[in-house]
């Protein structure tokens, strides 16, 4: 039997009180990253998902009818809103693929009205989403210390990098035998190196869902893409393998995912604070709440990627008060979100704002 959802109350969050210091420890390191490879490539990239594999632009259709807690936030209402969605690996620099890395999807919804959380511009709402259904640190105390590790091996030595990603692509394979899932090996370039039209992602954090808590999810439904889920692209001999096996694939497919929510239904099963642990579809199902669209296209036409990679940022800080992100990570996430967009548009000379329409 399915409990009903939790409501939300202000105390579902618990600060620590080394907040404020670990947020300036991780400014610190993305700093680390953002110098080095901005003195690599002579431009700045992001600090984390530096790497795109495609742009594309689209649609997000809220489904009709849905019952009042599914109807919340940026889904009360039945509509269409135009989009932009930026496919990406995770690390700070830009590597060859043969370096395998999770993989992420940002989508920025455009034309969302409603009240806006502190300091989120325009009319946007943002999902930031990962292939993975949990986050790979507990605290942001914790994934401080993974960063510093990456800060340490953000270079051009990339044949250690790819040496590296096997072994670890090998360590993957023997964890799966026994039944083990290791988030730190995946983040550190054991991952697969998965088709991203085929993969389903998640928020992994929680998140306001307006009276409500939940996490969100995108899951391929167009039967092209589910074909390609669970397959591995074939990156030998191409540094961006992934990017143009995208491409060739979304100038034929009319892309199509569902764009799912689910709902808190217990605190201390499906908790707020600690992003670590899954919350078990069994008893937190996720439900459809609106389709995610994009029409066969060139996914790195030089505009649109000049728009989504130079001239925008995807926070999960940017959007509605109804759907302000929770718990330790997300709140450290809202300052390292807009440093890291600060220090490329000084970088670059690009102001970074959200689009008027």
């Amino acid at each position: 039997m399915i409990s009903a959802p939790v409501r939300y109350v202000p105390e579902v969050e618990q600060a620590q009180s080394d907040e404020t210091e670990t947020i300036e420890e991780l400014n610190q390191s993305f700093d680390t990253i953002m110098e080095r490879t901005a003195e690599d490539y002579g431009h700045a990239v992001r600090a984390v998902h530096a790497k795109s594999h495609g742009v594309l632009s689209g649609e997000l259709i809220v489904d009709a009818d849905l019952p009042p807690e599914l109807a919340q936030g940026l889904f009360a209402h039945a509509g269409t809103h135009k989009v932009f969605i930026r496919l990406s690996t995770n690390a700070g620099d830009i590597l060859p693929d043969a370096i395998s890395l999770p993989r992420g999807m940002a989508i920025k919804v455009l034309d969302v009205d409603g009240e806006r959380l502190p300091g989120a511009e325009g009319r946007t709402q943002d999902f930031v989403l990962v292939n993975a259904p949990i986050f790979q640190a507990k605290t942001a105390a914790k994934f401080l210390g993974n960063l510093k590790l990456l800060a340490r091996t953000t270079d051009r030595i990339e044949g250690t990098k790819k040496a590296m990603s096997a072994a670890l692509r090998g360590v993957r394979h023997v964890l799966e035998v026994v039944g083990v899932e290791s988030p730190t090996v995946n983040t550190l370039g054991g991952a697969p190196n998965a088709e991203p039209l085929g993969e389903t992602y998640f928020s992994a954090t929680p998140f306001r869902y307006g009276d409500y808590i939940a996490k969100f999810s995108v899951r391929p439904i167009a039967p092209a893409m589910t074909a390609l889920s669970g397959k591995e692209i074939d990156v030998d001999g191409r540094a961006d393998a992934v990017r143009e096996d995208v491409r060739t694939e979304m100038r034929q497919i009319d892309a199509e995912w569902e764009f799912r929510v689910q709902l808190c239904r217990d605190l201390e099963r499906q908790p707020v604070e600690d992003p670590t642990t899954l919350w078990d579809e069994a008893e937190a199902p996720f439900i459809r709440v609106a389709t995610l669209r994009a029409r066969a296209q060139d996914s790195w036409d030089p505009r649109l990627v000049q728009t989504v990679n130079e001239a925008l940022r995807f926070s999960i800080w940017t959007g509605l008060a109804a759907h302000q992100p929770l718990g330790n990570i997300n709140r450290a996430r809202r300052e390292t979100y807009r440093h890291s967009a600060d220090f490329r548009a000084r970088a670059n000379g690009c102001p970074i704002h959200e689009p008027a329409e």
